[in-house]
């Protein structure tokens, strides 16, 4: 047994360890990167030498909690022993093994860490459920997880990680005191701590257990699990003030993104929301870096984060209206008045039912914190939207996160991203068209799309943006034969066509004929060649841009005869290259079965109408 002078000097060495560890090691130089740790590491197997070996040392590897042993969830129930006093000396030296495990998991030495993490969980293996020992085993288990992980070996990751979790739930149900801090049994009697302190250190261990178990469950593909342990650590974090603002603010941000996946707005709202009001925290804090570069730095980092946010936004506001789109269209893709009249029959009769929605998820943060999470909440609905007055509300709210996330993501530097942001834009403008009811109107919302889409196609390399032209080409493609289809519409109304509206419906087919052309020739290989069979990828879109290039053809106005033909002929042979593709390629029919029938209707009337305007203009030839 160790000396009051030896037990002082491990005290006094321990403690330096840690200071060296968690202070000094930031001021490292980068030639030298491990100096503290390594000086450390020296001071704790002093202490290991100080304490000498535990009294039941030997026992323990006799019972087969050697070194070598795992720590399984079997080895975690309650058996003999579980819950037996550990001696003093086999604590401390747990607490030793256990620094020194990180020590070298810090210095990226796995295979040395493990050996003393095991060497930890076998000096408490028999004492976990006392609360001396509890969080020294649970944090030993953690960081064994962490280190599987690293190795890619998850499952064995898991089993730690799961066995970890089980432990701490049996000791809240069994025991339920607040444990000792590993680092409390170097501390002299008046420097221990609260009851107060050691539950929060406790707690936050165990909430470090669920992070790592939301990020193993997301390897495994587990992606419902990971959700809800990601969504329970974060409302932990808020509730023991254990938690970093940007980085709370962007995990439940992406955790937003999921929920919306599920289409469960009001829970994806909950998270966004919170995760603005969270991140408002780092904005207001003041910085304490000495250098000015490093303050910019922070500034820039904030700046990125803060647009990462808004883009979450944006997805929010826009899979909110194409969910409300979807249940309100009808075969045709036009806005169905009796399933909407419907819908806002049933909203009327669910609205005393909101309250008990709200109940239903997981709020975040203590009363004042969940106040200004819910004020947040009130900006913006998680109902999708039934006409266009609601609609625009949400499409205001997704454009302004779109302003917001364009002050970052400008198209010096960040071009990709840029363009992505814009794309959301023009989208949030085709959903909100589709609840206008006036087609004057709703051809200036697609106006504006393409208003805004067109420029990023002039300066873009396709050769190494090949991807994101073919997206540009086809949705601009797609927005002009919208506007085509609507100004058509807006002439069958008129007693006579005039020169005007013909010539604007004719510019209209021709650019979407245009972009389209644009984004079948991207398609073709280096000698121009259109391949004879498509990818999966890009087989609906392509078949689709024949389809519609057939049928613009066949909106064209011409008072010449003979131009009417030749348009009629290419319309044909678009109409046909369908058909005859999904004669070769059977497996196709199902991508595109719709455009499939009408242009098999098509192809078997254009001859013979085509036959009867060169009669008639055969005469004159």
């Amino acid at each position: 047994m160790a000396t009051p002078a030896a037990w002082a000097a491990a005290c006094e060495r321990f403690r330096t360890s840690l200071s060296l560890s968690q202070v000094e090691s930031q001021k490292d130089p980068e030639n030298d990167p491990y100096k503290s740790k390594y000086r450390a590491r020296e001071l704790l197997q002093e202490v290991k030498a100080l304490l000498g070996p535990a009294a039941d040392e030997d026992e323990d590897e006799e019972a087969g909690g050697g070194p070598g042993a795992e720590e399984g969830p079997a080895a975690e129930r309650a058996g003999p022993g579980a819950g037996a006093e550990p001696s003093t000396r086999a604590v401390r030296l747990a607490a030793v093994e256990l620094q020194l495990g990180l020590n070298h998991l810090d210095t990226e030495e796995l295979a040395a860490g493990e050996e003393h993490l095991q060497n930890c969980l076998r000096l408490v293996r028999r004492s976990r459920l006392e609360p001396a020992a509890v969080s020294l085993h649970l944090q030993a288990q953690n960081n064994l997880g962490i280190l599987w992980s690293e190795r890619d070996e998850i499952e064995t990751a898991q089993t730690y990680l799961e066995s970890a979790e089980a432990l701490y739930n049996q000791y809240m149900k069994e025991i339920g005191n607040p444990p000792l801090d590993p680092n409390e049994h170097f501390l002299p009697e008046e420097e221990k701590l609260t009851e107060q302190e050691r539950s929060r250190r406790f707690e936050k261990a165990y909430t470090h257990t669920l992070y790592y178990l939301a990020q193993v469950y997301q390897h495994l593909e587990m992606i419902e699990k990971a959700a809800q342990y990601c969504h329970t650590t974060l409302k932990r974090q808020l509730e023991y003030s254990g938690y970093h603002p940007v980085e709370w603010a962007i995990n439940a941000a992406t955790l937003s993104q999921y929920y919306i996946n599920k289409q469960c707005f009001m829970e994806s709202r909950h998270c966004l929301s919170a995760a603005s009001v969270i991140f408002s925290q780092a904005e207001q804090t003041p910085s304490t870096e000495d250098s000015e570069s490093e303050t910019e730095q922070d500034q820039q980092d904030l700046r990125q984060r803060k647009a990462e946010i808004a883009r979450c936004w944006i997805k929010y506001c826009l899979n909110l209206l194409q969910n409300a789109q979807a249940s309100l269209e009808d075969n045709i893709g036009e806005l169905d008045l009796d399933k909407q009249a419907e819908l806002k029959a049933q909203r009327k009769r669910e609205e005393d039912e909101k309250e008990n929605g709200r109940k239903k998820v997981v709020l975040f943060g203590t009363s004042d914190v969940c106040d200004a999470i819910l004020a947040m909440e009130e900006k913006v609905a998680c109902v999708p939207p039934l006409d266009f007055r609601e609609a625009r509300e949400v499409f205001l709210v997704g454009q302004n996160y779109v302003f917001e996330a364009k002050e970052y993501f400008q198209v010096d530097g960040y071009i990709t991203d840029h363009i992505e942001i814009v794309q959301d834009h023009s989208s949030l403008f085709k959903v909100l068209a589709f609840f206008e009811e006036d087609y004057e109107r709703r051809c200036k919302m697609h106006k504006r799309r393409i208003d805004m889409l067109e420029p990023l196609t002039v300066d873009l390399n396709p050769q190494y943006y090949l991807l994101i032209n073919r997206q540009l080409q086809f949705e601009l493609a797609h927005t002009y034969y919208e506007m085509m289809d609507l100004k058509v519409a807006i002439a069958n109304r008129l007693e006579e066509l005039d020169s005007h509206t013909i010539k604007k419906i004719n510019s209209l087919a021709q650019s979407a004929i245009k972009y389209y052309e644009l984004f079948l020739d991207s398609l073709k290989d280096p000698n121009k060649v259109f391949p004879e069979q498509l990818g999966e990828d890009v087989l609906r879109p392509a078949l689709v841009a024949k389809f519609h290039i057939a049928r613009l053809y066949g909106k064209l106005i011409t008072s010449d005869g003979r131009k009417e033909l030749d348009n009629m002929q290419a319309s044909l042979e678009y109409y046909t290259f369908l058909v005859d593709y999904c004669e070769r390629y059977p497996e196709a029919v199902r991508a595109v079965d719709t455009e499939l029938e009408l242009s098999k209707e098509m192809a078997g009337l254009l001859p013979a109408k085509m036959e009867r305007l060169r009669a008639k203009l055969s005469p004159f030839t």
